[in-house]
């Protein structure tokens, strides 16, 4: 089928996000097969003994921490447990807090100090740099050859020091990082479906590249750096959210040597509120693209480092661009479909694509999941079900990070909260540091919203078989945005400052009733939902009136492409022209008459005449084939002609006006519910002064 127009701009643009989607799901692949168990390396790795008590090196432990009254305890006592002489352990704790966690973990420093431990309390009159700044300013006090570096939510095991610190025999072995574990891996189906894709990232990526001598990056937390190797490498910088895989690279290119400890285990605290995991994924998605910025040139020019770590550094420090072009191809794929673009029929490149999406997505992930755990795959398949979906819906988030890197916004080096959440059934909905839904959400109902009226735009142009390949996008998209949304509506502890003690008192927001909200305020989010409705309602009444009687015109026309008399084409030609506006043209960006509603009524009307005319000869007359076929070629032609004028209906003036007051009001409406939220907040707050 010949297109013209946007058609086959969108086309071109679906098929190169395919492939490019393709060549990242392949390199998983690859890193799967190269994963596989290496018994010589193994047998090599468990000979290196274990260090004798006499040559044991002095390790500095720092702990970066900030508002962490609810996990700081927990991670002190665990670092303090671990067996390893007092006198070669130094302890830092690198506290940037705000709150009343500065008073907590004094006094945690303070037990263990008088127990004998070497354990400081490292404060700073700013948090500059944030993670990256205080791991630098504690840098300058480390006493240690090695840093061991834990973040608030990790529990590390007693033997962590002396189990890593025996694989640094080799003096240009710069780090060693650990596999996370998940304390509360069973919490929710969110929990569930990070544990999966971190899994996936450590047993799949991070050992592959242990084993192959490809470069891979430390992941922050539960790992060990020799100090030399820092400082060579230029320390902790903070021109980035992701300040370890910064430095994991610029060491490597120094030529300094990494592992990766796939059977050893650091335990840690998984993200229980959608907020703060959505967060969480935004820091590394758009870091992952700043370090592309600063360092990827390097990387690819520097002589020294192999073609393979090349290419996998490319992989890794874009693959985050795959969440804009997923998004982009959810975008344009409806729209391909109401154009008839029937991707099963065109050629052999989108069913070859397609193919793909089948074998090598789902399907290869499970056979990846069944190779690595093997008995309990089951388990982990259910759990990537719950990862489809919570992909897809974090995508509108890892998008937003993506372009807030590649148009070089600043932003402050934001936590994931964490609220000491061990086992399932335990509630965190009344403690501090729950987060708000951010106008991210607002996007991912956008593309819920879209998803829905996509499926039927699937059903309505008989293109039902791509319907799941929509909806599953679709649930994680809702799956997101109602987790985030929430989440949010809950009640949350107040931190009140007193101006006459200048203490910090923590308060349920609860007993704080006497100031009550006003019915507007009440139902400023069910009008919200409502305005919502409002706009999907509005969006299909449109597609159903503007687009979808285009398309039913299309189909009657491609009838009568097959006509076999002229009676025949005419009466499909009479069908169509029942459906085509009378005059009128959609395409309002430089115009043709190709797509002016009333040429192509003429052109119908001539048509039919034509037929009523060669009805009139012989089926064995000379002229009527001839004539018969031009016909055809007529109707192809106008039929082409309505594909071009559809993607126009979409970004009509009025929708384009509609949209952006429909979006506008909402925005509105979020502004007054944070103006609300504001005021209610201040009449809370000098209600607890004043008692």
């Amino acid at each position: 089928m010949v297109m013209y127009g946007p058609g086959t701009f969108l086309y071109v643009i679906f098929l190169v996000i395919a492939w490019v989607t393709m060549f990242y799901t392949l390199n998983f692949y690859y890193l799967a097969i190269q994963s596989r168990h290496n018994e010589s390396h193994e047998r090599r790795r468990r000979q290196v003994p274990e260090l004798p008590l006499a040559m044991l090196p002095t390790v500095t432990v720092q702990l970066p921490l900030y508002n962490e009254k609810y996990v700081a305890r927990r991670l002190i006592d665990a670092v303090c447990r671990m067996d390893y002489p007092k006198n070669k352990m130094q302890v830092q704790v690198l506290d940037d807090s705000d709150d009343d966690t500065v008073d907590l973990i004094r006094s945690i420093v303070d037990e263990y100090r008088f127990k004998g431990f070497d354990i400081v309390h490292v404060r700073r009159a700013d948090r500059s740099g944030y993670k990256a700044g205080a791991l630098k300013a504690g840098m300058k006090t480390a006493k240690g050859e090695f840093i061991a570096i834990f973040d608030a939510d990790f529990i590390p095991p007693s033997s962590f020091l002396k189990h890593l610190l025996r694989y640094f025999s080799d003096p240009k072995m710069g780090f060693v990082q650990c596999k996370w574990g998940h304390v509360n891996e069973d919490y929710s189906t969110m929990t569930q479906a990070q544990a999966v894709s971190l899994d996936l990232h450590f047993l799949v990526e991070q050992k592959a590249k242990s084993l192959s001598r490809i470069f891979l990056n430390f992941n922050g937390t539960a790992g060990i750096w020799r100090t030399s190797c820092i400082n060579d490498a230029g320390g902790w910088q903070t021109s980035t959210l992701v300040e370890d895989m910064d430095l994991s690279y610029r060491a490597q290119m120094k030529g300094w040597k990494c592992m990766f400890l796939d059977d050893y285990v650091v335990d840690a605290e998984l993200p229980v509120q959608m907020n703060a995991a959505k967060r969480q994924q935004f820091r590394w998605a758009k870091g992952s693209i700043q370090v592309a910025l600063k360092l990827l040139a390097d990387v690819v020019a520097h002589r020294k480092v192999p073609v393979e770590s090349k290419v996998q550094s490319f992989i890794h420090m874009t693959r985050h661009i795959a969440h804009p072009l997923f998004l982009a191809q959810f975008l344009i794929f409806p729209m391909l479909l109401s154009m008839d673009y029937r991707l099963y029929e065109s050629n052999w490149a989108p069913l070859f694509v397609l193919a793909m999406y089948a074998a090598l997505g789902p399907g290869g992930y499970l056979v990846v999941i069944n190779k690595v755990w093997k008995k309990d795959w089951k388990h982990k398949g259910m759990q990537f079900l719950f990862l489809h979906f919570f992909g897809a819906g974090i995508s509108v988030n890892n998008s937003v990070a993506v372009f807030d890197a590649l148009f070089g916004r600043k932003s402050e080096f934001l936590r994931t909260p964490k609220f000491g959440i061990v086992k399932k059934g335990e509630d965190w909905r009344n403690k501090e540091y729950a987060l708000p839904f951010t106008k991210t959400t607002l996007l991912e109902i956008f593309f819920a919203l879209y998803g829905c009226i996509s499926i039927f735009v699937a059903i309505f142009s008989n293109n039902a078989l791509f319907t799941p390949l929509i909806a599953m996008p679709t649930i994680g998209f809702i799956y997101v945005a109602y987790l985030s949304i929430a989440h949010s509506q809950l009640g949350k502890k107040k931190r009140i400052k007193s101006e006459k003690t200048g203490a910090v008192v923590v308060q349920q927001a609860a007993p704080l009733a006497p100031v009550q909200r006003t019915a507007g305020q009440r139902l400023l989010l069910p009008s919200v939902l409502a305005f919502l409705v409002l706009g999907a309602g509005v969006a299909y009444y449109g597609y159903y009136t503007s687009i979808y009687p285009l398309q039913e015109a299309s189909g009657f026309l491609a009838r009568a492409q097959t006509a076999q008399t002229p009676q025949q084409l005419a009466d499909y030609v009479r069908l169509a022209q029942g459906f085509i506006p009378e005059s009128g043209n959609p395409v309002w960006v430089f115009p043709t008459y190709r797509t002016d509603f009333e040429i192509i009524h003429m052109q119908l009307d001539s048509m039919v005449a034509r037929s009523g005319a060669l009805s009139s000869l012989s089926p064995h007359d000379e002229g009527y084939n001839a004539a018969l076929l031009d016909m055809h070629s007529g109707a192809l032609e106008i039929q082409a002609n309505l594909h071009e004028a559809i993607p126009y209906i979409y970004v009509s003036p009025q929708n384009i006006a509609f949209g952006a007051a429909w979006v506008g009001v909402i925005l509105s409406v979020f502004a007054a519910m944070k103006h609300a939220r504001t005021r209610h907040q201040r009449a809370e707050t000098a209600s607890a002064v004043q008692t």
